[in-house]
């Protein structure tokens, strides 16, 4: 028997849609996907906050700070090639994931957003 609970869980193709989205709705986000070695890259100016291997494999970077407050609350894993640049990994598997996970890339494009220098006239 399938119960409703069953046939309002989103695939996890779906998940990935939404979350990518919800990312590019993010001010001044932009994706470069196939970035290196990354599926799906997303930009705030000139520097990569976060990108996504395969279907909600998010490697996410925050400041030092968040970085430990993060892991010490237990709200991350630590990443497991560049823990010392802030990177921290969050796996979305359902939609309550999809939340938490949102949680944390808002904290990093607040604080990366932040960090843009303003813009530079051309000089003639």
């Amino acid at each position: 028997m399938i119960t409703t609970e069953r046939l309002a869980m989103k695939s996890r193709d779906e998940l990935h849609q939404e979350l990518r989205q919800t990312i590019l709705f993010l001010p001044g986000v932009t994706e470069r996907q196939n970035a290196g070695i990354h599926e799906d890259a997303f930009f705030v100016g000139r520097t990569m906050f976060m990108h996504i291997h395969g279907r909600g494999h998010c490697d996410i970077r925050l400041s030092k700070s968040d970085q430990e407050q993060v892991l010490a609350q237990g709200k991350a894993r630590p990443h497991r090639w560049a823990p010392e640049a802030g990177y921290v990994t969050f796996i979305v598997e359902d939609e309550e994931d999809l939340k938490a996970a949102m949680d944390l890339i808002r904290m990093s494009h607040q604080y990366f957003a932040g960090k843009q220098s303003t813009p530079q006239t051309e000089h003639q």
